[in-house]
């Protein structure tokens, strides 16, 4: 741990350094100069100690001083990434600078190009703009949600449930709010103005421990839908990112299951269910969390669906990680006809321009199905792209969602 803290604390000192030198062999004759540059200094090393000692200290922090640590978090990537963007402009000019250096003891010339050329120039303007995207994105972007309307066609729907609206939030990650932010609780209240038949949630309630939660249970138990609400566990819900003592996970476990339920979610731990419409049915199924990467493959999707005559009635599945819809359901796999996951966030990055027909995310490197509705064949796969937020505290043109479904 030590080997590799110091080769972290070289990298970032190296960068920190080559962004400081953009800036002094740029400005340093200006008069402000003088008084700006040991502010930079003093500001940039108390907050890389702060940020040093979080790390260290996260598990009590996060519960005695939650608020500090998410400042924290945010000061990180709003400090960190333009200086990256900076130092690596320097790089380039000192490659450019090198070669201008031969070339010139090879030609004898006496021409050459100043330093403050326009790679440094170019580099504070995409910076500059890399600042100002991630200090909206953790000020203001966490917060812009958006409500998302999708149509799912399903060749066999009974007619009693024709226009059902589901409404399906996921990865809240309600560790990641200090105290509880009146944007939240505001899309949370508007939820029941979309007027949804069905409330599903589809995994990551917390980060790292139930406690998370407990301040929560009662603006989610204001949620309602004539048809009930159902969630399921993701990754993140099995006390598996925190530090407990010995018995102390499983307990933290079985205290979010009961949060579920006094939220007045039915948790569904591979197991399914039927609604009923007049004399119509349809199932509902959700499994524990289940993933092709490293985040453990606890669900069971056949005990899920066991018993369920999924083979002859619309099957609606609540699977958290898309993956899951990849390796065990689509082709066929499965006789599942919709199924809803989140997990990717969209990487709380990307770009969305509907008339261009652009919608990327760096997600999109990691996982092929990362958000929005997805068909194969006559099997759908919808990937909500999350409520809240994790790691980076922010969203830059990845808005958090609430997705109504309507059945046609």
């Amino acid at each position: 741990m030590l080997y590799v803290f110091g080769i972290m604390l070289l990298v970032i000192s190296l960068i920190e350094w080559m962004a400081f030198r953009l800036f002094k062999r740029r400005w340093s004759q200006k008069k402000w100069w003088s008084t700006v540059s040991p502010i930079w200094i003093i500001l940039t090393l108390s907050l890389w100690i702060c940020f040093s000692l979080s790390i260290y200290n996260y598990e009590d922090w996060t519960v005695r001083l939650p608020g500090f640590v998410g400042l924290l978090s945010m000061a990180f990537f709003v400090n960190f990434f333009p200086k990256l963007i900076l130092a690596a402009f320097q790089v380039l000019d000192d490659f450019r600078y090198t070669f201008q250096f031969a070339a010139k003891k090879i030609t004898k010339s006496d021409k050459t190009i100043p330093r403050a050329t326009f790679l440094n120039y170019i580099g504070v303007g995409v910076a500059g703009v890399a600042f100002s995207g991630l200090l909206y994105g953790v000020v203001q972007g966490k917060y812009d949600y958006r409500v998302e309307n999708i149509k799912v066609k399903l060749n066999n729907l009974p007619i009693a449930f024709k226009g059902l609206r589901i409404v399906q939030i996921s990865d809240a990650h309600l560790g990641s709010f200090v105290g509880q932010p009146k944007q939240v609780l505001a899309a949370l209240q508007s939820i029941n103005d979309l007027k949804p038949d069905l409330i599903l949630f589809t995994g990551d309630l917390v980060n790292s421990s139930s406690s998370e939660a407990e301040s929560w249970i009662e603006a989610f138990s204001n949620l309602e839908a004539p048809l009930g609400k159902f969630s399921i566990m993701g990754n993140h819900d099995y006390a598996e990112y925190g530090e407990f003592a010995p018995g102390e996970s499983e307990k933290d476990v079985q205290r979010l299951h009961e949060i579920h339920s006094e939220m007045g979610f039915h948790l569904m731990l591979d197991e399914h269910i039927k609604l009923k419409r007049d004399d119509s049915q349809i199932v509902l199924a959700g499994v524990e969390n289940w993933s092709k990467r490293s985040f453990g493959q606890k669900g069971d999707l056949d005990k899920a669906l066991h018993g369920s005559n999924s083979e002859n009635l619309t099957t609606i599945l609540m699977t958290h990680d898309p993956t899951h819809f990849e390796e065990c359901v689509m082709d066929g796999k499965a006789p599942v006809d919709l199924t809803l996951s989140g997990h990717t966030h969209g990487m709380q990055v990307g770009i969305k321009i509907e008339f261009l027909g652009i919608n990327y995310s760096p997600a999109k490197l990691l996982y092929k199905r990362w958000g929005g509705l997805y068909t194969e064949g006559r099997q759908f796969l919808y990937v909500n792209r999350g409520f809240g937020v994790l790691a980076f505290r922010g969203r830059i043109g990845m808005p958090p969602e609430i997705t109504v479904l309507e059945l046609v």
